[in-house]
């Protein structure tokens, strides 16, 4: 037994379970334990994948949140089981599920990517996501995904964000752009773009089980962010730094949707 391999996602459980004993003191706990005790059913996640996506934005709220939510599960979903291609055109995730097998989620997460257009112009994943929409506790977003929410016509009123180029295609659909993190509009979560999937994950496993299980969890992680530059956003980069991000970003959204 001893010589048994302990997986990642046993490991973050462990690790913030651990914390969160440690760290504890009587009336905090007993205010943590009331939330947790009202999430008494396991949760089950819905992670949308499809060709061209970008995996950050999958991947690191899976991790976060399978580890973070006690006994939840999470299931890999596309219109097709089987590999699917990211972005980078070198990594493949693996879906065990086809849309069509999936009729309800508790939560569902739809990330983005720069084939994201193709997934707003089909009907059929437009009408599974309403679907599933219609009976989740939570339908997230990160970056880009939050475009396929709002073809979805799911987004009409609401503030929401996505990525700081495509802020003016989430206005055409009726959304209301906000420069922000994360946004909560009721049940839907969305988050800007690709890194801040992982405030959108934190700020759930909050939401679901208390805000020391979200500091357990980003302690575990170890998020502390300290990057190299201040380059991080368009308030931040340069002028001639954003233009060129931009077109660059625009020229593979096009060829990734196949748009000559």
């Amino acid at each position: 037994m001893m010589n048994q391999p302990l997986n990642r996602r046993d490991f973050v459980k462990g690790a913030t379970a651990a914390t969160i004993i440690a760290g504890f003191d009587a009336p905090r706990e007993n205010q943590e334990k009331e939330k947790i005790a009202g999430n008494k059913r396991p949760l089950e996640i819905a992670v949308y994948l499809y060709p061209g996506m970008t995996a950050f934005d999958a991947i690191c709220p899976y991790d976060i949140l399978s580890g973070g939510i006690p006994d939840s599960t999470v299931r890999f979903v596309a219109k097709e089981r089987g590999l699917v291609r990211m972005d980078s055109q070198m990594l493949s995730l693996h879906a065990d599920y086809a849309i069509r097998e999936i009729n309800a989620s508790d939560i569902l997460l739809l990330p983005g990517g720069g084939s994201t257009p193709t997934q707003m112009r089909d009907q059929e994943v437009l009408d599974w996501v309403r679907r599933i929409h219609e009976k989740s506790k939570w339908t997230v977003s990160v970056c880009t995904g939050s475009l396929i929410l709002a073809a979805a016509g799911l987004l009409k009123g609401l503030e929401a964000t996505t990525h700081w180029a495509a802020m003016e295609t989430l206005a055409m659909f009726g959304a209301k752009p906000a420069r922000r993190r994360v946004v909560k509009q009721g049940k839907i979560v969305t988050a800007a773009g690709v890194s801040a999937g992982i405030d959108m994950a934190l700020s759930l496993v909050a939401l679901e089980c208390g805000e020391e299980q979200a500091k357990a969890v980003q302690l575990t992680i170890e998020y502390d962010p300290q990057p190299p530059f201040d380059s991080g956003s368009i308030e931040k980069a340069s002028p001639a730094l954003v233009n060129k991000v931009k077109a660059s970003l625009l020229e593979y959204s096009r060829k990734a949707s196949g748009v000559k």
